[in-house]
């Protein structure tokens, strides 16, 4: 059975590629958001604010 490529070049074009740094993220984790906006909903809750 045919390989497909020898072992000896396995990866050669990963090693080759160039390392780029990742970007600051701009925006939280939605979970993090979400936990933010709940608490915030809970809050108006206690005040009154919200009727069911």
């Amino acid at each position: 059975m045919p390989s497909h490529g020898s072992l000896t070049k396995a990866g050669k074009v990963r090693k080759q590629t160039p390392r780029i740094p990742a970007k600051p993220k701009k925006n939280p984790a939605p979970r993090m958001r979400n936990r933010k906006e709940y608490k915030r909903f809970l809050m108006k809750m206690q005040q009154g604010q919200l009727r069911r």
